[in-house]
């Protein structure tokens, strides 16, 4: 290796990729010191015995830090608002982890004096850009070690040889060999056979899939769902005030239990190859449906259309790593005074996998039932609608007569 660093953190993960990072930054720094850390967004039982499995492949200590509530508070809340989707189908369950993480560990590794920080992310994949540009944003001469761009090792088969030959233990095997990244938000799936678009995901095969059923083994009887919101930000669930990070789990488990969430997509990623994955993500699902159909409500016409085309540039800049930027934080500045209004209850219906609206009311409704009734009303003179239509068209009148007089 070209440089020699003394103390190396690892965002450390305890899946394949990590698990031999660390025997591998020993064999190639000779006499570093390789410090773990693991970010805590709501694994669960993935975190369970990562300090002993740390320790005995060779580090020399493991950080796990809480990050749950700051997690949704500060990451999920603020592009749920935003309304963020990318390409139309992706919640950005991974995106928007990366940053929360990757300046945790940037905070430990300021602390430990180290002068380098490791992950194990792909050459190929976003999450190398979402961790780098973090770091930038604040450590910016910080040194930078990813193992997949400068290592032999081409294969998850691979990593999984390298593994066996030094005796570094895995949950993982050779049949169940998926990539997968979970967190409270969601879970996505890549690798193995979905990397061919033809096959279709094996949602009923045991095992597959973990937050969620197939919509075929969901109840045959719907749920209903009534969620309230405060400013845009949702604080109660049928009823009872619950904080951020039980909101969402309990709504994993009732959304996971229909058949919620499930999304399967060839997606575009930033380093410009297509790339195929299957997510889960139940309540995260419900929480977006039910904070559009609030704004149906809330937002004028000009400002919903409008927030809709900057929602889609949020998306970019969360999928793309951009989370610690001027324009980010911008829009959050914009999004915010489109929520001020948008506070109020919405009711949906649970079935084999669909959400069915069920209900809205909001305290700063501009929907106004005497104007837009079919019935009789005193409000609006429909006589109005001719002068309207008339000015509206005027320059499509202009046209045409130009097209009659030149014989078009």
């Amino acid at each position: 290796m070209s440089k020699t660093y003394k103390k190396i953190v690892l965002a450390y993960s305890g899946g394949l990729d990590t698990s031999i990072i660390i025997p591998w930054l020993h064999e190639h720094y000779e006499g570093c010191e390789v410090i773990a850390v693991s970010a805590d967004v709501g694994q669960g039982t993935e975190l369970d015995g990562l300090e002993e499995k740390a320790l005995k492949t060779g580090a020399s200590k493991l950080y796990i830090e809480d990050l749950k509530k700051e997690f949704v508070e500060d990451y999920i809340f603020p592009t749920l608002k935003a309304g963020a989707v990318y390409e139309g189908d992706y919640l950005l369950g991974t995106s928007f982890a990366r940053p929360i993480i990757a300046k945790r560990i940037v905070e430990i590794a300021k602390a430990e004096g180290a002068d380098a920080i490791a992950h194990g992310c792909t050459g190929k994949g976003n999450d190398q850009v979402r961790f780098e540009l973090t770091i930038k944003a604040f450590a910016p001469d910080m040194g930078i070690i990813a193992p997949w761009r400068i290592w032999d090792i081409k294969s998850r088969e691979e990593e999984i040889d390298y593994a066996e030959a030094r005796n570094i233990p895995l949950k993982i095997n050779r049949e169940t060999n998926y990539s997968k990244d979970k967190n409270l938000w969601h879970l996505s799936h890549e690798g193995m056979d979905l990397e061919d678009p033809a096959n279709e995901p094996q949602y009923n095969k045991p095992g597959f899939l973990e937050m969620s059923v197939s919509p075929e083994m969901a109840p045959d009887k719907p749920t209903y769902v009534t969620l309230g919101f405060e400013k845009g930000i949702p604080t109660t669930l049928d009823g009872e005030k619950v904080d951020a990070v039980t909101l969402i789990e309990k709504l994993n488990a009732i959304g996971g239990a229909n058949g919620i969430g499930l999304a399967d997509l060839v997606e575009n990623r930033l380093v410009g190859m297509k790339s195929r994955g299957v997510y889960e993500t139940p309540g995260g699902t419900i929480l977006y449906r039910a904070h559009q159909v609030l704004e149906t409500l809330t937002l004028d016409r000009e400002t919903q259309h409008y927030k809709e085309l900057l929602s889609k540039k949020y998306a970019e800049l969360v999928y793309f790593g951009q989370w610690f930027t001027p324009l980010r934080e911008a829009l959050d500045a914009f999004v915010d005074k489109t929520q001020e209004t948008c506070t109020g209850e919405v009711k949906l219906k649970l079935y084999k996998g669909n959400i069915i609206n069920a209900g809205v009311t909001s305290p700063y409704s501009l929907y106004d039932e005497e104007i837009a009734t079919f019935g009789a009303e005193e409000v609006y003179d429909q006589n109005d609608a001719g002068g309207f239509i008339n000015l509206f068209g005027l320059p499509l009148q202009v046209k045409a007569r130009l097209n009659e007089k030149l014989g078009k």
